[in-house]
Formats: C-alpha cells, structure tokens, sequence
C-alpha cells in the first residue's frame, strides 16, 4: 500500500488556542474569506493572528471582525487595512442555520483555525459555541490533569 504523501499546500496560518478554553464548542464549518492580494501574500508569511477577533451575521453576510493580517511589506500602495472586516463565504442554508444558533439560541461564532486548503485556498474554521462560566473552565482543567496524572501512572506503573 502507498503511503499517502502529506500535502505541500495545507499549512496553518493562525489558530485560536484560546477558544477552546473560554468556549464549549458544539460544531463547526469550513468557509471561505474574501481577501486582497497583499493580504494572501501576508498570509504565506505567516502575518496572520485571530485570537481577539469573532464572526457575526450581518445584513444576510458573515463577517469575521477585528482579525489581523500584518501589513505587506512589498505592496506600497496597493496595500490593505490591518483590522478590516472581511466577509466569510458560507451557503444559504448555513448563513441561515448561522443566524438561527446565534439570534435565537444565543450561541457565539468563533474562529477556530485559518489555513491554506490542499488547493492553496484560505479557509476558516467557525465554531458553533456556548461560552464557559469559571467553574467549567476549572471543571475542564482539572479533568485534563486528571488525564495527564493517569497517563505517567500507566506509563511508569505506578
């Protein structure tokens, strides 16, 4: 059997680490960004950050808000605004679905992941999510050191 060579196009440009800590994320969907040239080329970088920025439904659109995209050193005036909105590609029926958890069951739309796709396509990942209160945060750390406890017991028996 052939071992499947990895893809030279996928790389991970920017994740929130952060999100999965501060939010109990139910699902997620894969959607495309519209951006400007020196914004790809920011990308391929590595210029990018989302760590305080968050998507939100809008006039029947999706847009990530207060993303990063470092500036492009060689595109002197046809540059791109750092923090600018930018719109997110999704289908109706997800927009619509999108708009449903958010409006009316209170949920949030985090970004999770930007990346280069196997094609060399800017892709997000979107997080369906319900924010944690303290205690589950705690909750949730103490259940992963609990794991982390368990594995060095099984590993050096005990």
């Amino acid at each position: 059997m052939a071992k499947e060579k990895e893809n030279p196009n996928y790389k991970v440009i920017a994740e929130n680490r952060r999100a999965r800590y501060d939010y109990a994320i139910e699902s997620d969907i894969e959607c495309g960004i519209i951006l400007e040239g020196s914004e790809v080329k920011s990308l391929r970088q590595n210029g990018g950050n989302i760590a305080e920025s968050y998507a939100m439904v809008e006039d029947g659109e999706l847009w990530l808000v207060n993303s990063y995209i470092a500036p492009y050193a060689q595109a002197k005036t046809f540059g791109h605004e750092e923090k600018r909105r930018r719109k997110l590609l999704v289908s109706r029926k997800e927009l619509a679905r999108l708009w449903n958890e958010t409006q009316r069951k209170g949920m949030t739309l985090v970004p999770l992941v930007m990346y280069f796709n196997h094609r060399g396509l800017v892709k997000m990942k979107i997080g369906i999510a319900k924010g944690k209160k303290n205690h589950d945060k705690r909750a949730t750390e103490a259940k992963r050191d609990w794991s982390r406890q368990k594995q060095r017991l099984l590993r050096h028996g005990e």
